[in-house]
């Protein structure tokens, strides 16, 4: 068994598996880059290790740097955790030329399944059902808009070399195609370093549903049953569930079957999952259930996994590059019960879901829960990798932490999961945390009427209340006269007292808004809320609201309408017009890549572009006026 463990990631996955090290007796090393030299990671490690500057690029992904971290700290394997160097084959050698243990598959297996049409021939060989499709090296516009029309619109593009939703775009229509297409290659040489794509026909009412699969070095492959992921925004995963629902015993048998056969044609080993798109016009039916791709990896998802069957999938990761078996038989495994998870991201879905960097000033993930807690009956999970002041990074993924809700059956672990979020207080941070709860409280998902367009379908209404109900200022006002009574039960409310003189009203201001609140009118007001001197936070459905007091200024200067600002730090990539272009409303004005993702900045209304200060391949900073529409007379 391995002795010493060096973990190549960072955040939340890196503490996850640093948990299990650590109940095994296995010693830790964390690597960190400049960013990361106080995170969570880095702190909670037995050693760790800088490997240079901010951007990944620089740090987590120069294999050399970490297997000489390894080497450095007399570490006898490296876990890859999940994205950066996890699916690099040739880092997975790199690691074992080194004389080192690679906890992963083989690099021939994470080579054969790493291209999405070779990995699909593969399947087709082993008799596993793959969606309709074009996959051929004609990488042609020409070529590939033709078999386009042949698939029939609409049509999905897919980077050959892609993952976590980038280098992926639906196509409605043929005269979308060129463009979509260019967008695509350009996010995916970005992201993955290869352009190339192939085409899908696109499922009218997919789910996606993937299978945990096992495999190890004396060639036995099991699975652990299904997941499904169908909540996606954008093709990112944001709300997981296992088992699936609506998931019969036959169609599961034969789904885990194929995965099994999948795992078995690239003689697997270690943790991976086998993704599939099912077509659910019909419910879920083993005939329209269809091979996408497999992740040859630990997935962020795999808790729920964990939760239903009760294995740890990182020991068994553990244990099988050590050269053990599989600790249990297929027919030892069963589901027992139900898990549901939600990303918890530092993002504003109030702003299109812009990622919101910066110190967390507040952040209570309700890990105190436990099953006698009065709104949690079964099992609450937090996989986190920061803590209360710690930063939230504009340079990686802003993942916050994974919360996971276990119960005896669905309706329990929904309710759980929806309770904990409710209470979640991340400030000043804005999270998706209320874009959870609605979803998660959706009369359609609740009924499990789930496919990959529900969040797109339900978009709007999915969205944090923009303005606080009257119960919030009330709220905010009785923190700020109200001292903190818990043995009169006053345990609904966090805070303390301003020193101030007895008043009666007071006045307090949110946004453009001020109110004058008695506090004669404030008995048995409730809820949760935070304060500093003449602020008070009130955290509700997992959002917050800031109110101060009526007569100081809080306002903050603006640009004028027309001003196009860059919304977060980051490159821009394509500038689409010139100064004195004359352009309409909703026209491309620029692209901004941040966060390995792209974000286009439109024209506000129709008008003449004057004050053009961005240029291809600048870097710009957070609020910087980057050019202004001057509106048409």
């Amino acid at each position: 068994m391995v002795t010493k463990l060096l973990i190549a990631n960072r955040g939340e996955i890196a503490c996850r598996i640093m948990r299990t090290a650590r109940e095994m007796g296995v010693a830790t090393v964390a690597v960190y880059s400049d960013a990361d030299a106080k995170a969570l990671h880095t702190r909670s490690a037995d050693e760790a290790v800088h490997i240079g500057p901010s951007p990944a690029a620089e740090s987590y992904l120069v294999g050399a740097k970490i297997i000489a971290a390894a080497k450095e700290t007399g570490a006898e394997a490296i876990h890859p955790g999940y994205g950066f160097l996890s699916e690099n084959a040739d880092f997975a050698q790199a690691v074992i030329d080194a004389g080192l243990i690679w906890v992963g598959p083989k690099p021939d297996s994470i080579r054969a399944m790493g291209l999405k049409d070779a990995a699909k021939g593969r399947m087709i060989a082993a008799g596993v059902p793959v969606t309709p499709g074009y996959l051929g090296a004609d990488q042609s516009v020409e070529r590939l808009s033709k078999e386009a029309d042949t698939i029939g619109y609409p049509v999905l593009i897919k980077a050959v070399a892609g993952g976590g939703g980038k280098g992926m775009r639906k196509v409605d229509a043929a005269e979308n195609f060129a463009a979509d297409l260019e967008s695509c290659r350009r996010e995916a040489k970005a992201s993955f370093g290869n352009d190339e794509v192939l085409l899908e026909k696109w499922i009218t009412s997919p789910r996606h549903i993937e299978v945990q699969v096992f495999g190890d070095s004396h060639g036995n492959v099991v699975h652990l049953f299904e997941r499904d992921c169908s909540l996606q925004r954008r093709h990112q995963k944001v709300i997981e569930e296992a088992p699936a629902p609506g998931m019969d015993e036959a169609t599961r048998a034969e789904i885990c079957a194929a995965a099994v056969r999948a795992a078995k044609a690239v003689d697997y080993e270690g943790a991976g999952t086998i993704e599939f798109i099912a077509d659910a016009s019909e419910g879920l039916r083993a005939d329209r259930i269809f091979f996408m791709e497999m992740n040859t990896r630990l997935q962020v998802e795999h808790p729920v996994t964990e939760e239903i069957t009760g294995v740890d999938l990182v020991e068994w990761q553990l244990r099988v590059a050590s050269g053990e078996a599989i600790p249990l038989a297929q027919d030892e495994l069963s589901i027992n019960g139900w898990a549901i998870e939600a990303r918890l991201y530092a993002e504003d879905p109030a702003k299109g879901f812009l990622p919101s960097t910066g110190r967390l000033d507040r952040l209570d993930l309700n890990e105190g829960f436990d099953n006698e807690n009065l709104w949690v009956k079964g099992k609450l999970r937090i996989d986190t990798g920061v803590k209360q002041d710690d930063e939230i990074s504009p340079f990686y993924d802003p993942m916050i932490a994974k919360i996971i809700a276990r119960g005896d059956d669905r309706e329990m672990a929904i309710e759980d999961l929806s309770s904990a979020l409710h209470l979640t207080e991340v400030w000043p941070v804005r999270s998706n945390a209320p874009f959870l709860v609605k979803a998660l409280e959706h009369e359609e998902f609740v009924d499990g009427k789930l496919t990959t367009a529900f969040i797109d379908k339900h978009g709007q209404g999915l969205l944090p209340n923009e303005e606080p109900r009257d119960e919030d200022w009330a709220l905010a006002a009785r923190l700020m006269f109200e001292p903190i009574d818990y043995d009169e039960g006053d345990d609904f409310i966090q805070g303390f007292r301003l020193n101030a003189e007895p008043r009666e009203t007071i006045w307090l201001k949110h946004a453009d808004e001020t109110r004058e609140l008695d506090r004669r009118k404030l008995q048995g007001v409730g809820g949760f809320g935070w304060h500093e001197p003449h602020l008070v936070v009130v955290f509700n459905g997992g959002g917050y609201f800031e109110f101060h007091h009526g007569f100081l200024g809080t306002g903050s200067a603006s640009a004028a309408d027309g001003a196009i600002i860059a919304p977060m730090p980051g490159k821009v990539i394509a500038v689409d017009v010139a100064e004195g272009d004359h352009v309409t409303a909703g026209q491309r004005l620029m692209v901004l890549e941040a966060m390995k993702m792209e974000h286009a900045l439109t024209a506000p209304f129709d008008g003449t572009v004057t004050g053009l200060e961005a240029s291809t391949g600048g870097q710009v900073q957070v609020e910087s006026v980057l050019c202004v529409v001057e509106p048409a007379e």
